[in-house]
């Protein structure tokens, strides 16, 4: 295998064909909901983010399985399209990862989900060279173990891992004490600590961990950041929301690119959030990922959700 170039970000996870299906109103149990359109689009949680921030200007490296269906070839060009660097193993017979996606009227989505197990990424299946060839790591955890031993060998490298986590997968605390920077959906540190309160929660995790930044993303109000000094709570900006598919991924897109950049703990977080809520502005996981200038334009000009003593966590 010939050596791996240096790259800025390795992605380490999912990818999924989605199947965006837009709804007027979402259907009652029993019903029968007639749909105008829907949409076939490439997505997936480290998919996603790997393609945003190449589409950005950094160099990536992509690495996951697929399978030898259509869905693949989708997938392919996608990554091809804007130059993302690829280690993909085909599944021969194997049916790569689907999702059916409903949008309600208000641009939230419901997902369902379908994957071959024999897609699953194993720990055999990586190349230490492919993981440590690059200024960061980026994992979502659902291959739990090929995403433990692709963190072990980027923190014996000193390269800082962020994860996008949702689900408290088997093992799933081993990886986390991987982990440099856990940015998690809203309700997972509650119930990976047992705390309610989610400021409490957050705090217990980056305690717990040792991670350098704890934070969940809150949807329409933002982030919530606890860095062991300080917490942070950043408010989404106001869109024009269509779809918020992917968001999370784009967060975490915006994250890493500012992080890689250097930028403060507030910048990031800033960035993130508007590159997230762009995003939302139009149909699909990578509909929205829009350019470094209009997501500047957006935190110059635009506005946030007003964060008042009601806001709840």
């Amino acid at each position: 295998m010939v050596k791996p170039t240096k790259v800025d970000l390795v992605g380490v996870g999912l990818n999924a064909t989605d199947t965006v299906i837009p709804l007027s109103t979402y259907p009652a149990r029993g019903s029968k909901v007639e749909y105008p359109s829907s949409t076939v689009l490439p997505g997936g949680q480290v998919a996603t983010t790997v393609v945003a921030c190449q589409h950005w200007g950094l160099r990536t490296r992509y690495i996951g399985k697929l399978g030898d269906d259509l869905a693949a070839t989708l997938h392919r060009e996608a990554f091809s399209h804007v130059g993302v660097e690829t280690r993909i193993i085909t599944v021969p017979g194997g049916a790569s990862a689907q999702s059916l996606i409903l949008v309600d009227a208000q641009g939230e989505r419901t997902v369902l989900i379908r994957r071959d197990e024999r897609l699953a990424l194993q720990p055999a299946d990586l190349d230490r060279d492919s993981i440590i060839n690059a200024r960061a790591l980026h994992v979502d955890g659902y291959d739990t173990e090929a995403a433990i031993l692709a963190a072990t060998w980027a923190r014996e490298a000193n390269i800082p891992v962020i994860a996008d986590l949702d689900e408290l997968y088997p093992n799933v605390e081993t990886l986390i004490a991987k982990v440099d920077y856990l940015i998690v959906s809203r309700d997972f540190p509650s119930r990976l600590t047992s705390e309610p309160d989610l400021e409490q929660a957050l705090r217990k995790m980056h305690r717990r961990y040792n991670c350098r930044l704890a934070a969940a993303t809150l949807g329409q109000e933002g982030v919530l950041a606890f860095d062991g000094r300080r917490l942070l709570h950043t408010p989404a900006f106001c869109v024009p929301v269509i779809d918020t598919t992917g968001a999370g991924d784009i967060f975490h897109a915006g994250f890493i690119y500012a992080l890689l950049a250097d930028w403060p703990l507030d910048r990031q977080l800033d960035f993130a959030c508007a590159a997230a809520a762009l995003n939302c502005t139009a149909v699909g996981a990578r509909g929205g990922i829009h350019s470094l200038e209009d997501i500047a334009n957006l935190i110059a000009t635009g506005s946030h959700y007003p964060t008042t003593a009601h806001t709840h966590f």
